[in-house]
């Protein structure tokens, strides 16, 4: 089957094709001989309700010199593509919101969107952990300064982050004392202007904050274990972590039970947990990565799993279409 796929995502000149998980994804569906078209936000445009793209044919090299070459343009309604990957990465803004309504009149037309760009609007990176609460740490969301502090006086070593950033970006530690616990607060409220999210700090971050892959809900059998580096507490790549392989632990599975059937009905294909310790923390749905480090350390395919669980729901929505 001949698949024309569409990618939404950051301008791919400026991407590090050795971590980078839509590269991976691409490559996969290149060596498929599926047609790869080439968009970037500004390229969908929504015209008497319905959704049209600017796209450019891509063909893709594993060389960091040069890594991709343009093929031919062209303009026109959405449906032309089958398949859009959803890959853009957050600040989870306005015009993030406003892709997904237009992606979402591609979806009415006809296409698979990966994600579902409704539970990409409906299923916040961070809040979204509240629908599993037998999973979290003690977490408390809110706009109000005095409710944070009377959070860190409770449990005496707090997280405090934005709702929507990524790579561990404003990520504050807070411990009871500490004389920076007001300033933090009104950056990341705005001067309680702004939710932001507190949880208990959990010490296992030592050994890593794991990352997860779950595709159609069923997660892939290792992790990606972020270490920290030294004098920070953040175990994001981003921030300067480490990835250390880690096999799935009892409680791992255990969690990505609990949200893996949800993830299967939302239509959330590809989702990427955090879990330190033993607690689920983040619910990555927008851009989750981390395959090409688990690829290489275990000798895994995980973009083959991905385009092959994304041609058989094509296939079913075909299916369908013709009854």
């Amino acid at each position: 089957m001949t698949i024309r796929l569409g990618v939404v995502m950051d301008p791919i000149g400026a991407i590090n094709i050795k971590k980078d998980s839509t590269f991976a994804m691409l490559l996969e569906a290149q060596a498929r001989s599926w047609q790869i078209q080439y968009l970037e936000q500004s390229d969908l445009f929504l015209q008497d309700g319905r959704c049209f793209a600017r796209h450019r044919e891509l063909r893709l090299f594993e060389n960091s010199d040069r890594w991709f070459e343009w093929g031919p343009e062209n303009t026109g309604p959405a449906e032309m593509l089958d398949v859009i990957l959803m890959r853009k990465d957050p600040p989870f803004d306005m015009e993030y919101v406003y892709t997904t309504y237009l992606l979402e009149r591609a979806e009415a037309a006809g296409v698979l969107v990966v994600n579902k760009p409704r539970s990409l609007r409906d299923a916040n990176e961070k809040l979204f952990t509240a629908w599993f609460p037998q999973c979290m740490p003690p977490t408390l969301v809110t706009r109000s300064a005095a409710r944070v502090r009377d959070f860190l006086s409770a449990h005496g070593d707090i997280v405090l982050k934005p709702l929507g950033g990524m790579g561990g970006e404003s990520v504050f530690r807070l411990r009871r004392g500490d004389p920076n616990t007001n300033v933090a607060i009104e950056i990341l409220t705005a001067d309680e202007t702004r939710f932001a999210m507190a949880q208990r700090f959990i010490p296992e971050i030592a050994q890593g904050d794991k990352r997860i892959l779950l595709i159609d809900g069923e997660p892939i059998p290792y992790a990606l274990a972020r270490i920290p580096a030294e004098g920070e507490t953040r175990g994001n790549l981003a921030a300067g972590g480490t990835g250390v392989g880690a096999p799935l632990t009892e409680r791992d599975r255990w969690i990505c039970a609990q949200v893996g059937p949800v993830l299967r009905e939302k239509g959330l294909m590809f989702v990427g947990l955090d879990v330190i310790g033993d607690y689920l923390t983040e619910i990555n749905v927008t851009s989750p990565t981390c395959i090409r480090e688990l690829d290489r350390i275990y000798e895994l395919r995980i973009s083959a799993k991905l385009m092959d669980t994304i041609a058989a729901s094509l296939s079913r929505q075909r299916a369908r279409q013709q009854d």
